[in-house]
């Protein structure tokens, strides 16, 4: 039993010695200011790093509203290019209001059983 209390006795002491110390940082007082100075520059670039981010949001969707109206914009120019075409207007003419020319006869259809289903016009 003696070289068990021996060994332990040995042991525990190299074990203190192993391990590290720990150092306690210390900061003199230029280092507090410079902490300081540093904490109050980042305080202040938060408000204005917000705004940047939500103003790009911002035109990022303006961009996307404005490709969307130029959309429906060139839809709208095609249809009013469209309605200037002659041939257009009479299809329109005869199909959804029904009108014929002098001398023509119009047909309409009834389906057995209901009304006539007017077109989509």
């Amino acid at each position: 039993m003696s070289t068990r209390v021996a060994t332990k006795s040995q042991s525990a002491p190299a074990k203190t010695q192993a391990a590290p110390t720990r150092r306690r940082v210390r900061l003199s007082a230029r280092g507090v200011m410079l902490l300081v100075a540093v904490s109050l520059i980042l305080l202040a670039a938060i408000a204005p790093a917000r705004n940047l981010i939500e103003q790009r949001a911002q035109l990022a969707h303006l961009h996307q509203q404005a490709q969307e109206l130029q959309q429906e914009n060139d839809a709208l120019q095609a249809q009013v290019t469209q309605l200037g075409d002659p041939t257009y207007l009479e299809k329109l003419a005869r199909q959804c209001l029904g009108m014929v020319k002098p001398g023509e006869v119009a047909f309409v259809t009834i389906p057995r059983h209901g009304a006539p289903v007017p077109p989509d016009c």
